[in-house]
C-alpha cells in the first residue's frame, strides 16, 4: 500500500493509500510521525498509524471538552465515541484521569453545589441528575451523607422565586404544589414549606 498526504485547510493533513482518501489528522502529529510520499507500508504499520491518529484524537476532543466545563466519565466517554473507537476513548480518559483533569467524586462535589444552590433541587432529584451523568452510586451514597440537604428550605426557595407569580392564577397553590411533587419533593416537605411562608417564617 502506497502513502501519500495532502495539506487540508488550516492545520488538517489528509491521508491516502493508493491514492484512495483513508483519515485526517493535523499537521502537528504529521511532523513527528511523518511517513515521506510513495512509501509502501504493511497492513501492520498502516493500522498503528491509525491507531496513533485516532489517539491524538481523543486527547484532543478531551481537553476541548474539559476546557469548556467539567464531565464526569460517562459523559467524556460517550462525546468521545461521537468520532473514535472505545480503546482509544478508554486510554484518553485515562490520560486524563492521570494529569488530574478528570475525577468523578471532585467532579460529583461541584454538580451538588450547582444542583442544591443554584437549581434548588429535591435530594431525589439530585440523585437522579448524578446517576443520569455516570456519577457511580458509592460516590453519591457518600457524598449526601457528608451534606446537610434542606429540602424545606429549597422548596421554599422555589415558591418564592419561580412560582410566585403562578401562586397568583386560579387554583395557583395546588398547581405550584403538584409541580414541586413531580420534582421530587415529599408532600411533607412542600406542605411544611407553604406552612413557613403563610406564617412569614420564611424569609426568601
Amino acid at each position: 500500500m502506497i502513502i501519500t498526504h495532502q495539506k487540508g485547510r488550516g492545520k488538517k493533513i489528509h491521508l491516502a493509500l493508493d491514492n484512495e482518501y483513508q483519515i485526517t489528522t493535523d499537521i502537528d502529529f504529521w511532523a513527528e510521525n511523518f511517513v515521506k510520499d510513495g512509501t509502501d507500508i504493511t497492513e501492520n504499520e498502516w493500522q498503528e498509524l491509525v491507531n496513533k491518529i485516532n489517539f491524538k484524537k481523543a486527547l484532543n476532543k478531551c481537553y476541548d471538552l474539559l476546557s469548556r466545563r467539567d464531565h464526569s466519565e460517562k459523559e467524556l466517554k460517550t462525546k468521545l465515541l461521537r468520532t473514535v473507537d472505545s480503546e482509544n476513548a478508554d486510554k484518553a480518559i485515562e490520560r486524563m484521569k492521570e494529569y488530574g483533569y478528570l475525577d468523578d467524586e471532585k467532579y460529583a462535589k461541584t454538580l451538588l453545589k450547582h444542583l442544591k444552590d443554584d437549581k434548588k433541587m429535591s435530594e431525589s432529584f439530585i440523585k437522579q441528575e448524578m446517576a443520569k451523568r455516570g456519577i457511580s452510586r458509592d460516590i453519591v451514597v457518600e457524598l449526601l451523607e457528608n451534606e446537610e440537604l434542606d429540602n424545606v428550605s429549597a422548596a421554599c426557595d422555589l415558591i418564592q422565586s419561580k412560582y410566585r407569580l403562578k401562586l397568583q392564577k386560579e387554583n395557583g397553590r395546588e398547581k405550584v404544589f403538584a409541580a414541586l411533587i413531580r420534582k421530587g419533593f415529599k408532600y411533607s416537605d412542600v406542605k411544611e414549606a407553604f406552612n413557613r411562608i403563610e406564617n412569614d417564617e420564611y424569609e426568601y
